[in-house]
């Protein structure tokens, strides 16, 4: 048994009221059971109770046993002071306040009806191997619930992205050209060399890059030198180009004081990855970009199709890294390709439109951002494939956003109660279609 199922209970007031009374044996009357906490203090606040002849407004929390209220130091904490009834499965101790006063507890075990626990466990512990714990029931579910529970999560992955874009925005002192340039270097490492990439543009910092964006040459400099591409070895010995970037890259670090080499090569990873993939491959594209888009930050923000923004990031590499994987290495090298677009637009142009259009309170962009999503091809990958073949929609990227969230946050934790789908097969054993 999890505390979560004691949440929806309360919440939902899923549970046999008749006589209900405090473990003292005082009536209660549940005037109104207050709204989840998604921060510290109480799991209910705003509750409206009847406890005997007394009128309380305050919080309640709720527990598996009664005695985690004082293993999870409770009792010593002011902001749980506010506490007016203490809900438990087991009422296995009395507890109280900062000022010794007690708690009135409710004991919820025996007033649970057994089909409800049933569905739940049928649920919840349903193997781990399964694409989603409820598979087997899912022909109980209208498809309407399905669809509004995957447009639920795809929002709620749009939002936590543009947290992080809100974040990364704060950090760079509201710079918002700033933001898009490091939320950019660390996309065009595809999860393998985001880390290093992020590290690159914390490295080459964006004051420093506009004076020489003007100069690819300069530009190539910076950015492979920081990144320790441009160490001369047995590939590079002979190679004039990488011999004369080095040459730049050892100018421009001591006119702005820069370290050597803010990377090294072993810090870059090439396991796995496909030649068209490799990092010199990527930062070269990148250096293309940054030369031919001076203004990042408003490019993507007025782009209004995903045709727009395809011939935005469609900017030529230079004209090496168009011929060589690696530094010294000659091949034929692909540009930037379609699916790596579609990934950039999804992971970092909406995002990114998000986060500014929350900023500046406009409703209307972020409507426009995410239906970009819809304009999109779906991903494929393991997880989207598994909810395709149970029958849930899969035709544009905000559906595939919206089914990784599922997984990530709903059916992987099995966290089927905050799930509308789960909800709704715990409550009801039979829902007609």
């Amino acid at each position: 048994m999890r505390e979560d199922f004691y949440h929806y209970v309360w919440q939902h007031q899923y549970y046999d009221k008749l006589e209900l009374r405090t473990t003292g044996g005082e009536e209660i009357q549940v005037l109104r059971p207050g709204h989840r906490n998604a921060d510290a203090g109480p799991d209910f606040l705003n509750a409206r109770l009847r406890i005997g002849e007394v009128e309380w407004n305050g919080a309640v929390e709720i527990h598996l046993r009664a005695s985690d209220w004082a293993r999870h130091h409770h009792q010593t904490d002011p902001k749980y002071d506010q506490v007016i009834l203490h809900v438990v499965a087991s009422a296995d101790a009395e507890v109280t306040r900062t000022n010794g006063s007690v708690i009135p507890a409710l004991a919820l075990q025996a007033r649970v009806a057994p089909e409800l626990l049933a569905r739940y466990h049928a649920l919840v512990e349903a193997p781990v191997a399964a694409p989603l714990p409820c598979a087997p029931l899912l022909q109980l579910v209208p498809e309407i619930t399905k669809t509004m529970m995957t447009e639920r999560a795809l929002l709620e992955r749009v939002e936590r992205k543009a947290d992080a874009v809100m974040a990364l925005h704060d950090s760079l002192g509201q710079d918002w050209e700033a933001t898009a340039y490091h939320a950019l270097m660390a996309a065009f490492g595809f999860q393998k060399n985001s880390e290093p990439l992020a590290r690159l543009a914390k490295a080459v910092p964006l004051p420093v890059l506009r004076r020489h964006r003007h100069d690819q040459r300069q530009l190539e400099a910076l950015l492979f030198g920081q990144a320790g591409f441009l160490v001369e070895n047995e590939e590079t010995a002979a190679d004039d180009y990488i011999r004369d970037l080095r040459q730049e890259h050892d100018f421009l670090r001591y006119k702005y004081g820069l370290q050597e080499a803010a990377l090294h090569v072993h810090e870059w990873n090439y396991l796995r990855l496909r030649p068209a993939n490799f990092p010199p491959v990527r930062l070269g594209q990148l250096a293309g970009l940054l030369h031919a888009r001076p203004a990042l930050f408003d490019a993507l923000l007025t782009a209004q199709s995903v045709a727009a923004l395809t011939e935005f990031f469609q900017a030529p590499a230079p004209k090496y890294w168009r011929q060589h994987f690696r530094p010294g290495r000659p091949g034929k090298v692909p540009a930037l390709g379609k699916s790596s677009i579609e990934l950039l637009i999804t992971n970092v142009v909406v995002p990114l439109r998000v986060a500014y259009a929350r900023h500046v309170g406009q409703p209307a962009l972020i409507e426009s951002s995410v239906a970009l999503l819809s304009q999109l091809p779906p991903e494929h990958n393991q997880y989207t494939d598994a909810y395709d073949a149970l029958g849930f929609a899969h035709r544009t990227a905000a559906e595939s956003q919206g089914l990784l969230a599922l997984h990530k946050q709903y059916c992987a934790p099995r966290r089927c109660l905050h799930c509308t789908i789960g909800s709704r097969l715990v409550q009801q054993p039979r829902v007609a279609r």
